[in-house]
C-alpha cells in the first residue's frame, strides 16, 4: 500500500476548486463522464491501430447512485489507469491525460474524437464529494487493478485491488450539502443537458420496454436506459442526412416547441478550424426577445453551454441549433471568447455561411423565401445593423415589402421610385408605414398621388432607415403620417394659392393657438392640396425617430425618450372648411367649429383622450341636435 500527498502547487488546492475553478456545482458530473468518454475513445483508437488487440465488449459508460450508501459511481470500460498513470495523471493535478494521449498518437490518426485539455476536471468531484475512489484497471495489466482514495485533502491512498474488468469506476461519496445529486430526477436533468450528445452510450438505471412475439403477445421487459444520441445530425455528411432527418433532430433539441424551423444550415468545416453543427431559423415574431439562448456549444459532442456571446454574432442568436468546436476549450468564459482570434474567425465563418444559405434561397425560389420574409426579417434586420459585412451581402436578398404586398430589395425599390418620388433638391424620398391600419388615411392619399409607400413595422425600424440613409447617397425615408404628403416629397418652392389670405391666415393661426397646448402642439396654416383634410396633426419625422431609437437601444439622442411629445397641427388654407370657418360670423361657433375640427384631427391620430375625448364626444350630438 502506497500513502503520500498530491503533487499541487498550493498546500490545499480543494477550497480553490470548490471556491474559484468551477462556477456551477453540477459541472463535476460533465467533467466526469466526460473523462470516462475519453477512456473509452482512447481504447478504440488503440485498437484501430493494432495496440489493443482484447476484445472491446460492451463500452457503455454506467452511472449508479446509492442513496443508502450516498455515493455515484460512474464506470467505464475504457483504457484504465496504471499506477504510473496515476501518479502522473491524478497525483500531478495540472497534468492532461488526454493531452498527452492526443501528443503521442496524433501522427498515428487515433486522436480523432479524443475530448482532451481537461486539466484539473477530474478535482470536480471534490465540489459535491467529501471522499473520492478510483477503482481502475489498465487494458496494459491483465492481473490486478489499482484503488486510490483521498478525503479532499492533499493525502491520498493507493493499494492494488482485485478488479475484474478492464476500465475505471469513479465512486462519489456524497458531501451533505450536495445531496441533491442522489436524486434519480436530478441526475437525469443533469445527463440530459451535458450529457445528451456524448459519442458513448451512457447508461442510467432501466426502463420497461414492451416486445411482440412470433405469436403476437406481447411481452414486457426490462432493459438499459440509455439517456444519449451517441450519433446527432451534425456528425453526420449532409449527403446522409434527408430533410426529415434534420426536422426531427430539431424536435429531440427542442421537444416543447411545436413550431417547425423554416429552414436551416448544416455547419461542417475542418480548415483552417474544426468546426460542426446544424443552425435553424424559427419562425421569429417581431416582439421576440433576441436573448433565447437557444444555440448549443459543445466541444466534441460535451455540452459547454447555451450562452454564446462571441461565438455567434448577436444577431444569430435569434436562431436554434447546435455548434461543436474542438477549438473551444469546455471551461469557457466570457473575457476568453471575447479576446480569442480563433473564437473571431469561426464567428465570421457562421455569419458569412448564414449569409451564403439566404442568399441561395433567394436565388432558388425568390417567391417562397417572400413567403418566409415576415417570420425571418427580424434578423435580417438585426444582422444587417450590427455586421457591415453582413448588410453588404444581405443588400441582395433583404427584402421590403410596400402596401400592395409587392417585395422589393433595396436596389430594385430605389430603382423604382426613380423620378416620382424625386423631390427638388434631388433627394429619393422613401415613404413608409409602420402600422398600416393606423396610418391607412396617410397611406391612401399618397397611393392617391402614385407615390409608393414600403411597410416597416419591427422594432428595428428608425435603425434600419438610418442604416439605409447612411449607406444611400441623397435617400431618405419619411414615414407616410410624419407630414402632408406634399411637404415629404417638394417638387418645387412655389406656394399654391389659397382661399385665405395672408392677414386671415394670421388671424387663424392666432386663434387655434389660444385653444391648444402651445408646449404640445406647434401650429401653422398651409396652402395644401384641396383634396387634403381640413386639418392635420403630425409627429416631425427627426424628433419621432430620435425618440424610437433611443427607446430600442441607441442611436438617438440621449434623454430624447423622456422628451415630452410634440406634435405639428396643420390647418389646409386651401380647404372649404377652413374658408367656412373663416367666414363664420359668430365668434363662439367660430371657436366650436375650430375646437371640432382640431379635435377630430386628433382622433383621426389616436391622440384624443380622456376628458378631451369625452367633450368632443358631447360636443358632436349638441351640434347635430
Amino acid at each position: 500500500m502506497q500513502t503520500g500527498n498530491i503533487n499541487v502547487t498550493a498546500q490545499n488546492i480543494f477550497p480553490i476548486i470548490k471556491k474559484f475553478l468551477y462556477s456551477d456545482q453540477e459541472i463535476f458530473l460533465r467533467e466526469l463522464v466526460s473523462n470516462a468518454v475519453d477512456a473509452t475513445t482512447k481504447i478504440k483508437a488503440l485498437a484501430s491501430i493494432g495496440e489493443f488487440k482484447g476484445e472491446l465488449g460492451d463500452l457503455s459508460i454506467r452511472i449508479q447512485v446509492d442513496k443508502k450508501a450516498k455515493t455515484i459511481t460512474i464506470s467505464d470500460k475504457g483504457v484504465g489507469m496504471t499506477v504510473e498513470e496515476i501518479e502522473k495523471y491524478i497525483n500531478e493535478v495540472a497534468f492532461s491525460g488526454a493531452e498527452d494521449f492526443v501528443n503521442k498518437y496524433k501522427d498515428k490518426g487515433a486522436d480523432k474524437g479524443i475530448i482532451g485539455h481537461f486539466g484539473l476536471g477530474f478535482y470536480s468531484a471534490f465540489m459535491v464529494a467529501k471522499k473520492v475512489e478510483i477503482i481502475t484497471r489498465s487494458f496494459k495489466d491483465e492481473e490486478q487493478g489499482n484503488h486510490w482514495t483521498c478525503e479532499g485533502n492533499p493525502e491520498f491512498t493507493l493499494d492494488t485491488f482485485q478488479k475484474e474488468d478492464r476500465g475505471t469506476d469513479i465512486v462519489l461519496h456524497i458531501a451533505d450539502d450536495a445531496e441533491e445529486f442522489l436524486e434519480d430526477h436530478r441526475i437525469n436533468e443533469l445527463l440530459n443537458k451535458y450529457c445528451k450528445f456524448l459519442p458513448v452510450p451512457i447508461i442510467f438505471g432501466t426502463k420497461e420496454v414492451t416486445e411482440k412475439k412470433d405469436d403476437e403477445k406481447e411481452e414486457k421487459k426490462t432493459v438499459d436506459n440509455i439517456i444519449n444520441n451517441p450519433e446527432p445530425a451534425w456528425t453526420k455528411t449532409p449527403t446522409d442526412l434527408k430533410d426529415e432527418d434534420y426536422k426531427n433532430f430539431y424536435r429531440e433539441l427542442y421537444p416543447m416547441t411545436f413550431e417547425e424551423p423554416l429552414f436551416h444550415i448544416h455547419l461542417n468545416v475542418d480548415y483552417p478550424f474544426n468546426l460542426t453543427g446544424i443552425l435553424y431559423f424559427p419562425k421569429i415574431k417581431p416582439n421576440m426577445d433576441v436573448r433565447q439562448n437557444k444555440i448549443q456549444l459543445y466541444q466534441n459532442q460535451v455540452f459547454v453551454t447555451d450562452t454564446l456571446e462571441g461565438i455567434v454574432p448577436d444577431f444569430l442568436t435569434l436562431l436554434h441549433g447546435v455548434i461543436d468546436s474542438s477549438d473551444i476549450p469546455l471551461n469557457v468564459s466570457r473575457s476568453y471568447l471575447q479576446s480569442d482570434a480563433q473564437v473571431k474567425k469561426i464567428s465570421g465563418h457562421i455569419t458569412k455561411k448564414v449569409a451564403d444559405k439566404l442568399e441561395q434561397l433567394f436565388k432558388q425560389d425568390r417567391e417562397d423565401f417572400a413567403k418566409k420574409w415576415e417570420d425571418i426579417k427580424v434578423l435580417i434586420e438585426y444582422g444587417m445593423l450590427s455586421e457591415d459585412k453582413f448588410f453588404e451581402r444581405a443588400k441582395s436578398f433583404g427584402l421590403l415589402k410596400d402596401t400592395q404586398g409587392n417585395y422589393l430589395t433595396i436596389d430594385e425599390l430605389k430603382e423604382s421610385l426613380q423620378e416620382n418620388h424625386v423631390d427638388k433638391d434631388g433627394n429619393t424620398v422613401v415613404l413608409y408605414a409602420s402600422d398600416v391600419e393606423a396610418q391607412h388615411g396617410f397611406i391612401k392619399k399618397a397611393e392617391d398621388k402614385n407615390y409608393k409607400v414600403i411597410v416597416l413595422d419591427t422594432p428595428l425600424t428608425p435603425h434600419v432607415v438610418q442604416k439605409f440613409e447612411m449607406a444611400y447617397d441623397k435617400m431618405t425615408f419619411s414615414r407616410v403620417d410624419s407630414a402632408p404628403v406634399e411637404q415629404l416629397i417638394k417638387k418645387d418652392d412655389s406656394e399654391k394659392n389659397g382661399l385665405l389670405d395672408e392677414k386671415q391666415k394670421e388671424s387663424l393661426k392666432s386663434m387655434v393657438e389660444g385653444l391648444v397646448d402651445a408646449k404640445k402642439y406647434s401650429v401653422t396654416i398651409d396652402n395644401l392640396d384641396a383634396n387634403e383634410d381640413p386639418v392635420i396633426v403630425t409627429m416631425p419625422e427627426f424628433m419621432r425617430r430620435m425618440k424610437e431609437m433611443e427607446a430600442t437601444g441607441g442611436g438617438g439622442f440621449y434623454g430624447m425618450a423622456n422628451l415630452p411629445e410634440t406634435y405639428n397641427l396643420i390647418w389646409n388654407a386651401n380647404h372649404e372648411l377652413t374658408k367656412k370657418v373663416m367666414e363664420e360670423g359668430d365668434a363662439e361657433k367660430q371657436k366650436a367649429l375650430i375646437k371640432q375640427a382640431n379635435d377630430l384631427a386628433l382622433l383621426n391620430q389616436q391622440l384624443l383622450r380622456g376628458e378631451d375625448l369625452q367633450n368632443f364626444v358631447k360636443r358632436s350630438y349638441d351640434m347635430m341636435s
